[in-house]
């Protein structure tokens, strides 16, 4: 009765061992089927900052030929693709505005294999987008300067904006000026005072005349003078800027003017810069013709009577 009692226990012992067995192993098939196939990464910029809603699209095979998942990156720039079919390969397609797009193969080592579930994950790491650099045509922006511009303490005619003075002098280009006056022996007034003439800020003793207007670049005209000029300079200042022409060798320009009733004008400047000294040399001619007539008569009386008469003629 002993050994039978021995027995049934046995048994019992070999049923349920094998019953936990069993049960083990229904867990791990429970475990499989929630698990599942994975692809994730991160798009980065060139300083290796995550970049935010980047366009993430996988496509199955080595082709767009079929979309399966798409996402844009996380605030940085983490994406995760789960729940994967069994396949090889699949291409993954990237792109972002204002960055060159990338497209990329990924391989599962190993492949799937047809008998049992292996579990696949594949991390791309950083996935770094470079910058769409374009370079645009060059722009040309091409400006005029005004005839006239006001200043603070100044007004500054620019002289080549004036095709009159062209081939004259200094005094052509004072008639051509507001508020300075040329009378017909070339006195220049302004505001009807005699300003000081200045050439490039400097007094100079050079009169108008031997100017050429070719080589003014703009002309101020300063009616307040400040206590940095002379006292002498209360009626006003006319500064005539030259130009800065630093072309090296031996270079001049000519040029003749003639007008009516006998106008004649001719200027001649000859420069030669060699280095650090620069020689020059100018000449102009002026001739006005024409003929001005004068006459006078007068009656001089004294009592209620004429005393006597005077009576004259002229002739320029």
């Amino acid at each position: 009765m002993k050994h039978i009692c021995i027995c049934l226990l046995g048994i019992l012992f070999t049923i349920s061992a094998s019953g936990q067995v069993e049960e083990e192993y229904v867990d791990n098939s429970q475990i499989v089927q929630v698990n599942s196939n994975a692809l994730y990464g991160k798009v980065v910029d060139a300083s290796s900052k995550g970049m935010q809603a980047v366009s993430v699209q996988l496509y199955a095979g080595r082709g767009k030929d079929s979309l399966i998942a798409a996402m844009f990156t996380r605030p940085n720039g983490d994406f995760r693709f789960a729940n994967l079919p069994r396949r090889d390969s699949f291409t993954l397609v990237i792109s972002a505005v204002g960055y060159l797009g990338k497209e990329q193969t990924v391989s599962f080592a190993g492949g799937f294999n047809e008998r049992e579930e292996v579990l696949l994950k594949k991390d791309l790491g950083n996935v770094t987008l470079e910058p769409d650099v374009q370079t645009l045509t060059g722009v040309v922006v091409t400006a005029q300067r005004p005839a006239l511009e006001m200043g603070i303490d100044r007004r500054v005619f620019n002289v080549d904006r004036s095709l009159t003075a062209t081939g004259g002098t200094a005094v052509d280009v004072m008639k051509n000026i507001p508020s300075v006056t040329v009378d017909v022996d070339g006195n220049v007034t302004l505001r009807n005072s005699s300003p000081q003439v200045f050439v490039d800020g400097r007094p100079t003793i050079l009169t108008l005349d031997q100017i050429p207007a070719d080589n003014i670049e703009r002309v101020e005209l300063i009616t307040n003078p400040s206590a940095k000029f002379d006292a002498a300079s209360t009626g006003g200042i006319i500064n005539v800027v030259l130009k800065r022409n630093k072309r090296v060798g031996f270079n001049g320009v000519a040029s003749a003017g003639a007008g009516l009733p006998n106008i004649l004008n001719g200027n001649l400047s000859l420069n030669a810069r060699q280095g650090k000294f620069n020689f020059f040399a100018s000449g102009s001619y002026n001739r006005s013709g024409g003929e001005n007539k004068g006459r006078t008569q007068r009656q001089n009386k004294g009592a209620g009577g004429i005393t006597d008469y005077f009576n004259q003629s002229s002739e320029n």
